[in-house]
């Protein structure tokens, strides 16, 4: 029996230094080109569902490699999974139990920040919850070592700001906000590890004189999108047009427009949204027109990745029912289009009508309709001020 016991504990010993000396996880760090986390290795053709747009620098234990991505954990409990192209690998990371430290709730001129000092980038995930409305922020791999939460007056839109441990290793940021609309959040780190998220403010004066608004005409130069079905144009072409005549309707309304693009530009989806939030508009307007395999289906539609931002697009496929003779097709919920993930400010992507379809194609390539789609989207922009 001892002999046996000895040979047992012995090969524990082994067993324990090729672990240690080979292990089955690695360490590696995001890059600064927009990575993302995404909920699993499930796709179609607009990539797998995304968890969260992700700062730069952001470690992540990888766990398992899948084709392009690899599978990373980001707590006991949860697991998440990223490009391979999206990170690099990483030597030097801290191990050992993670812990918060104090932190700040404040405001500058422009926005409200809520900053919590980690000991270092770790990986996070949001969401945005209604009535109330609140901004609720996972910090994965991380224990509570907060002690007060210094909360300033020069916060406007931040009401309450608080947290909880509702697992061992996943501290759950709350922060309350006075206004029932999200005008949008940007979570970053600094250089101090101290995990930020910035709030935008509702504006004083809901008028569009006094907004920034994006116009986004979908795909472009060697992204053609879909065509027409009985005269073959390119939905490129198209959308370019609808934005242009949105812009000049907005202008003349006094609103400060800025466009992704101008002409027939090839830009990718990462570029399109470095502009943007470059350029911090209010809203953004992003338009296409639809296609489908059968021929019968018709009608315009709207879009949205995040419940705060749902009202705009309710109200815009409102008004884009009303004197264009167009079916509804419906309001998209969670929607996976790129220019949909950022939470940076209120976004609503427009699928006018369908190409694919002989009636919507014949609306499309009349000019008076396009100008028509434009003042409709602008209705529902006022429409949706008008209901706050």
């Amino acid at each position: 029996m001892k002999f046996i016991f000895s040979v047992l504990f012995t090969s524990s010993i082994f067993l324990s230094f090729s672990q240690i000396k080979s292990p089955d996880f690695f360490y590696v760090k995001t890059t600064d080109s927009l990575p993302f986390l995404k909920y699993g290795i499930g796709e179609d053709r607009l990539g797998g569902a995304k968890m969260t747009f992700l700062d730069s620098n952001i470690i992540l234990k990888v766990v398992d490699s899948f084709h392009t991505d690899y599978k990373v954990q980001l707590s006991k409990l949860h697991s998440a999974y990223i490009s391979k192209s999206k990170v690099i690998e990483t030597i030097g990371v801290n191990t050992l139990e993670h812990l918060t430290d104090s932190w700040k709730v404040w405001g500058d001129s422009l926005f409200d920040f809520v900053t919590v000092k980690l000991d270092e980038k770790l990986p996070y995930s949001s969401v945005m919850e209604i009535h109330p409305s609140r901004i609720v922020v996972d910090i994965f791999g991380v224990t509570s070592n907060t002690n007060w939460i210094t909360q300033l007056s020069t916060a406007k839109e931040i009401k309450n700001a608080w947290y909880e441990q509702p697992e061992d290793d996943v501290m759950r940021v709350f922060i309350e906000l006075k206004h029932p609309q999200f005008w949008g959040y940007t979570i970053y780190y600094d250089s101090l590890n101290k995990l930020t998220i910035r709030v935008k403010r509702q504006p004083k004066v809901l008028a569009l004189k006094n907004l920034k608004i994006a116009i986004d005409a979908g795909h472009g130069g060697d992204n053609v999108g879909a065509s027409g079905v009985a005269t073959n144009i390119k939905e490129k072409d198209y959308t370019l047009l609808i934005a242009k005549q949105l812009e000049t309707a907005l202008k003349l309304r006094k609103a400060k427009v800025v466009m992704t693009r101008n002409k027939d530009t090839t830009l990718s989806m990462p570029e399109r949204i470095n502009f943007l939030k470059q350029q911090n508009p209010d809203l953004l307007i992003s338009v296409h027109l639809n296609s489908a395999d059968m021929d019968t289906v018709r009608g315009v539609s709207t879009y949205y990745r995040y419940i705060g931002f749902r009202p705009l697009s309710q109200a815009i496929l409102k008004s884009m029912l009303q004197a264009t003779g167009l079916k509804e097709y419906g309001n998209v919920g969670s929607f996976n289009f790129s220019l949909s993930g950022p939470t940076d400010y209120p976004n609503c992507l427009v699928e006018v009508a369908f190409l694919s379809n002989k009636s919507d194609e014949k609306k499309i390539l009349n000019p008076k309709f396009r100008n028509l789609v434009a003042q409709r989207i602008i209705a529902g922009i006022e429409e949706f001020l008008k209901n706050l």
